[in-house]
């Protein structure tokens, strides 16, 4: 019992490691953010207390917030998975919508069957179909190494498009731009049915799949031998293969569990929030966030919850924002500092460059003493 409570305190100090930088990085980008708000004349503590009233003011825009991070943790993950294993699933867009359209499926043709087995069936099938999707993407990638960017900007297109044939010409309804609602039996529960706090909030069981999804997923990464395959291959696929391991069979593993996160964030959104699917003029952005997410998060599963938790926050709470006289436009500025001090990993260079210096110093001194 003690060496599984100190292997696990041992993660978390490992984990808090890595979003360590990111998290100071955030810091930063907001005390930025306030100077941009201050130079428009406008109170920057104002803004941010609006910002937080607006995303988390009560538990019913706090449901809401959590409405959008919910399928953000679940593309985060899928982008951060690939990551691991060296891979950019930039299909995540793709994924996600195939796994909208057929959870819908599920939910409508299946109509009949008991709902807890109804709604578990549509969750499943919206997240397998995800993950074939992208696992076609990793078995290019394996069988003729065609660049898995390329191949998933590709399959993100042919998902928009085959989605908006399918809600069109097979599952529509008559006239309309969206397709035919789930039966009941497929909707996932939502808190409202139980807790009159979030009455006018949408937030759904969703919410607890998505974190225990992310828990599962660190847990496969760091504590199993296939994670650990995964991770060698994104450390150097060369010294992997000469060490045994089927860098193929693990680039489509990877992708597979990408695609499965990703449907199953589209499962979760057309079961739990739309009840249905809409014909698509342009992607639904979802799996996008979720590269911003991914790399915020510092590739992490846990880092990624924050990361969502983040990115809802500042969705939803910049509204208010402007209805307090602050430029929507500050959110997208704010979100792009995060990303742009993260990518360029500012802080932890300026502070491994510090450390340098200040031992290069303390080496002089000493060498003058002697």
């Amino acid at each position: 019992m003690e060496t599984r409570m100190s292997e696990f305190k041992e993660d978390v100090v490992k984990a808090l490691k890595e979003i360590a930088y990111p998290l100071i990085a955030i810091i930063i980008s907001f005390v930025v953010g306030g100077i941009l708000v201050a130079s428009f004349g406008k109170d920057p503590l104002v803004a941010y207390k609006a910002l937080i009233k607006g995303s988390m003011g009560d538990f019913n825009k706090f449901g809401e917030t959590l409405v959008t991070v919910t399928p953000l943790i679940l593309t985060g993950l899928s982008i951060a998975f690939g990551f691991r294993c060296g891979l950019f699933n930039i299909g995540a867009e793709g994924q996600f919508i195939i796994g909208s359209i057929t959870a819908v499926w599920a939910g409508w043709a299946l109509a009949g069957l008991p709902a807890i087995l109804h709604v578990t069936l549509a969750l499943l099938i919206g997240a397998f179909a995800g993950g074939l999707w992208g696992g076609f993407v990793g078995w290019l990638k394996a069988k003729v190494g065609s660049h898995e960017v390329i191949n998933g900007i590709m399959m993100n297109y042919v998902a928009m498009y085959l989605s908006n044939y399918i809600v069109m010409n097979m599952m529509n309804e008559p006239e309309k731009a969206y397709s035919v609602g789930i039966a009941d039996t497929a909707k996932l529960w939502r808190f409202a049915e139980a807790f009159s706090q979030f009455k006018h909030s949408r937030l759904s069981v969703g919410i607890i799949i998505a974190l225990a999804v992310a828990i599962a997923a660190y847990y496969l990464l760091n504590k199993t031998v296939q994670g650990y395959e995964i991770r060698a291959v994104g450390f150097n696929p060369h010294a992997a293969e000469y060490g045994g391991i089927n860098v193929k069979k693990n680039v489509v593993l990877a992708m597979i569990y990408s695609g499965l996160f990703a449907g199953l964030a589209g499962s979760i959104m057309a079961l739990g929030i739309q009840y249905r699917v809409n014909n698509l003029f342009g992607f639904t952005g979802y799996g996008l966030d979720g590269i911003a997410v991914s790399l915020v998060g510092g590739n992490h599963p846990l880092g990624v919850i924050l990361s969502a938790l983040l990115f809802g926050i500042l969705q939803k709470g910049g509204p208010l924002m402007q209805i307090q006289g602050i430029p929507k436009e500050v959110v997208g500025i704010i979100q792009g500092i995060i990303i742009l001090f993260v990518a360029a990993n500012f802080v932890k260079v300026t502070f491994e460059s510090f450390k340098v210096k200040r031992d290069l110093r303390r080496s002089a001194v000493k060498g003058g003493v002697e």
